[in-house]
């Protein structure tokens, strides 16, 4: 994206030649990114009990192939957490209360204690399940009526996201 924005910017500041070059540069980086998605499929394919988790996950409306495997990558072993509650939490989505005595009461937050680039591959996958997965977009129309904010309520639906996925691994 971001070489494409310099494209864009080359292209209307009328230097064509930089733009020939920035054109290259995209063709080559597509040509990359694409062998290393085939590399991470056939790493996926070469081990059953890989293939048979992605199987799985990818059964759960809403997650792809890309989310599939950053998820993979970076748990390894789903089953090594004791529940989904572990595993949520290791994910940094729970709900994190705010609190202090009986004077501090903060709104609820999310915890945010794992992984960032895990947390942000969940962020749109949550987005696309909030809408076409028909369980959890009950569950969010139901968090929407009862007045949480929209980005909250992505937020619960990234957490039960992580219980389905916890779930389905477990259980087969």
């Amino acid at each position: 994206q971001q070489e494409e924005n310099r494209l864009e910017a080359h292209t209307i500041g009328g230097m064509e030649d930089v733009a020939t070059h920035v054109k290259t540069h995209i063709i080559w980086l597509d040509v990359e990114i694409k062998k290393l998605e085939k590399e991470i499929d056939d790493h996926i394919d070469r081990h059953p009990d890989l293939k048979n988790d992605a199987q799985l996950i990818a059964s759960i409306p809403g997650l792809g192939m890309t989310t599939i495997a950053r998820v993979l990558g970076h748990i390894g072993d789903i089953r090594r957490f004791k529940n989904a509650k572990a595993f949520a939490a290791f994910l940094g989505v729970t709900p994190k209360q705010r609190t202090s005595g009986s004077s501090v009461r903060g709104r609820t937050v999310m915890s945010k204690t794992g992984s960032t680039s895990l947390r942000a591959a969940l962020f749109m996958p949550s987005m696309v399940a909030r809408r076409h997965n028909p369980i959890l977009r009950q569950f969010a129309d139901r968090l929407l009526a009862t007045g949480m904010a929209k980005k909250a309520v992505i937020g619960a639906v990234t957490h039960k996201l992580a219980h389905l996925i916890y779930g389905v691994i477990r259980t087969g």
